[in-house]
């Protein structure tokens, strides 16, 4: 499960809810994605401004959300909350693949958690990637 953001044009007057980090107008999108690079869910139309933690909280009120049921979860990032059925990263690690090589390997549990997880989330962003080369206007 990730969030990414896509260019929006909106009305002057909301403009300003829509301005994410970077200064720029756009939706954050949240996405749910299965490890064959299918999406299987997606909730759009919030704010650029918005956070992931709040997209997922408001997304996990409705009945056609894909809850996380028994053993299950999802996979996240450290935009969201680390709660039963989410499993984000721990926070003060390294995390990023680029942080390891050869020469630099995981050192602790921690660590080695945290590159498997990133392992698992380059799928998303492979996903959002393809998406957006395909769609030129996302």
């Amino acid at each position: 499960m990730d969030g990414t953001h896509v260019p929006a044009i909106m009305p002057a007057s909301v403009r300003g809810a829509y301005r994410d980090r970077n200064g720029e107008i756009t939706q954050n999108v949240l996405a749910i994605y299965s490890h064959q690079m299918i999406f299987t869910y997606v909730m759009t139309g919030w704010e650029g401004s918005a956070h992931d933690s709040r997209i997922l909280l408001d997304a996990a009120t409705l009945p056609e959300f894909p809850a996380p049921r028994g053993e299950q979860y999802y996979v996240v990032d450290a935009g969201f909350p680390n709660i039963p059925g989410y499993l984000a990263p721990y926070k003060g690690q390294r995390y990023h693949r680029s942080d390891f090589n050869n020469d630099n390997p995981p050192m602790m549990k921690e660590e080695l958690f945290n590159q498997r997880h990133a392992s698992v989330r380059n799928v998303i962003e492979r996903c959002f990637g393809v998406l957006k080369n395909i769609f030129a206007i996302l």
